[in-house]
């Protein structure tokens, strides 16, 4: 996997989200998907391979995820 600048990525949250900032970010970049918390966003992050964000997005709409 390729490194994520995390300081030049562009972060995005949910439009589901609330402005309490109790929520996660998300990045795409170089085929990785970095998840950070949004309260924390220097406290480090989750990167996995977009396959796997798809597949997990995916099984959280289906409800197979809860």
């Amino acid at each position: 996997m390729r490194a994520l600048d995390a300081g030049s990525s562009r972060w995005r949250r949910s439009s589901r989200s609330t402005d309490n900032a109790n929520c996660v970010e998300v990045a795409v970049a170089a085929g990785i998907v970095a998840v950070r918390d949004s309260k924390n966003p220097t406290g480090g992050m989750l990167a996995v391979p977009v396959p796997a964000w798809v597949a997990f997005t995916a099984a959280v709409r289906a409800g197979q995820i809860g």
